[in-house]
């Protein structure tokens, strides 16, 4: 018989790697399906088992463009929306599921406001976010956005799933659609910060069309990872400097 046709062996050490990767996915799948299940039946009362769901519970959809943020990444961006917020700041993170499983972990001392909504297209996050603070989110329909937030959004980080400037231009328009009138972007919060604050995570590749599609964005010079070693080079912008990231003022063209 031709070596070439005799069945490959694996070696104990990859039988064992293999084993264990087998053991971890069924749990994972298994605390997925009874956190769903949870959620069906009462979820509005499961708040113990909603801070127990993390990013790591779902699994990426590659075709949806779902490439999480590493950890640190997600705590940073979530800090810095929440930075100096009150509890009449209205959030919303858009397309960016594992900054919201990031204020899920968060000590209760850190998240200033219950007024967090988590709008994203992939229906499984209503698990994460509950029913009141979830919405499917297409970008595709900018102007399809939740009734009870249109206009009310003080604060947003946004996503864009694409690098692609159709994506990048509705996801703007979606912006508009959900922030607050430009008559209350100078407005502050209780401790004297700004109420008014965005931030848009996308490729470096974007910041042509994410400069000129919303107001007072420029670079800055945090830059976010991913979990799963994305190449595409990441840029966060944002309208505001704080304790976690300055403009990038080597950026000659960053102003609009």
């Amino acid at each position: 018989m031709d070596s070439d046709d005799e069945p490959i062996a694996l070696s104990a050490h990859a039988l064992a790697a293999l084993q264990e990767f087998k053991t971890e996915e069924k749990q994972r799948i298994e605390k997925f399906e009874s956190l769903y299940r949870a959620s069906e039946e009462r979820f509005d009362e499961q708040r113990d088992a909603q801070s127990q769901v993390t990013i790591d519970d779902f699994k990426e959809d590659w075709q949806l463009s779902q490439f999480w943020y590493a950890d640190e990444t997600a705590r940073t961006l979530a800090l810095a929306l929440l930075e100096g917020a009150d509890e009449d700041t209205v959030v919303v993170i858009a397309s960016a599921p594992s900054v919201y499983a990031a204020i899920k972990q968060l000590p209760a001392n850190k998240v200033p406001t219950r007024q967090i909504y988590l709008l994203e297209y992939d229906p499984r996050f209503r698990i994460l976010a509950g029913n009141d603070h979830f919405a499917v989110y297409d970008y595709q329909k900018p102007y399809d956005v939740p009734s009870h937030l249109k206009h009310k959004c003080h604060r947003l980080l946004i996503d864009p799933p694409f690098l692609e400037e159709e994506c990048q231009t509705k996801s703007a328009q979606a912006a508009q659609n959900l922030l607050v009138a430009e008559s209350l972007w100078q407005e502050k919060t209780k401790s004297g910060d700004s109420k008014f604050k965005l931030v848009s995570s996308t490729g470096e590749r974007m910041k042509d069309v994410v400069l000129k599609s919303y107001p007072g964005i420029q670079v800055t010079d945090f830059l976010p990872e991913h979990k799963n070693g994305l190449s595409n080079e990441f840029r966060c912008y944002a309208n505001f400097e704080g304790s976690y990231w300055k403009f990038n003022t080597t950026d000659s063209h960053q102003k609009v």
